[in-house]
């Protein structure tokens, strides 16, 4: 049997990124991806920028308080409480549907995008099939990979649509993979959209509800809910962030 294509193409440089793309192509037509979905694969370039941001995360090895000071944890709080008493209603309704506190979705928006207000400027499908690319966590992304390419596929993004540099797309920075698992309509427009605020959402309240969110219980450190965060970042100093702000704003 062939080799997966990861396993015997992966590299840490460009130079072998083509060939590996070809391989991959293979590896992405047996999992299902179709025409629109391999054509933006072949269109895919190599992402430097994603790759030096890989290799330089500096912000996840900070303390907590030096990590919600740069992040800007106290106007995230202010604007997001804000956000909740403008529009009640939208937050209550997820709640009823999927038992997550909207302090919890909110503080993830903020934390992610700043309420929506930079989602990105990278290629998602050339950010994420360069990190499937390379050696170093090569396993872990090539899900999100495919996902990236089925979702291209659906039409829930094209090969330019723009997003975080590792390929982290919409209003709350879905991986692609999860994307493709846990997105919902929420404004029953038909299409699931990562760009409008109402399915971002939704979606991240589908994605907490599935990983094991008790509606009701708390999400603090050492709390039910806790555990369920970590499934939203591997980061602790970000567990920690989201779940101190979600409070402050649910309060």
């Amino acid at each position: 049997m062939t080799p997966p294509a990861h396993a015997a193409a992966c590299g840490n440089t460009s130079s072998g990124f083509e060939t590996w793309k070809t391989a991959f192509a293979q590896e992405a037509r047996r999992a299902g991806v179709r025409k629109s979905g391999l054509q933006a694969l072949a269109g895919a370039r190599y992402a430097t920028r994603t790759i030096a941001a890989d290799r330089n995360q500096k912000s996840f090895k900070y303390t907590l308080e030096k990590f919600m000071r740069v992040r800007g944890a106290e106007t995230i709080v202010a604007q997001g409480r804000k956000r909740k008493a403008r529009n009640p209603g939208f937050y209550a309704a997820l709640e009823r549907q999927y038992g997550v506190p909207a302090g919890v979705l909110i503080a993830i928006h903020g934390m992610e995008t700043g309420f929506g207000g930079f989602m990105g400027d990278s290629a998602i499908v050339s950010a994420i099939t360069t990190l499937a690319y390379d050696c170093r966590r090569s396993d872990f992304f090539i899900p999100h990979a495919i996902g990236a390419l089925k979702l291209v596929d659906q039409g829930a993004i094209t090969a330019a649509t723009k997003g975080a540099k590792h390929g982290e797309l919409g209003h709350t920075q879905f991986l692609p993979g999860n994307a493709l698992k846990y997105g919902v309509d929420a404004n029953g427009d038909g299409r699931i959209d990562f760009y409008s605020q109402a399915d971002a959402l939704a979606s991240t309240a589908n994605f907490l509800r599935q990983k094991g969110w008790k509606p009701g219980q708390g999400y603090q450190e050492g709390q039910p809910n806790f555990a369920v965060i970590k499934q939203w970042n591997a980061a602790s100093v970000y567990q920690k962030a989201i779940a101190i702000m979600a409070a402050k704003i649910d309060r």
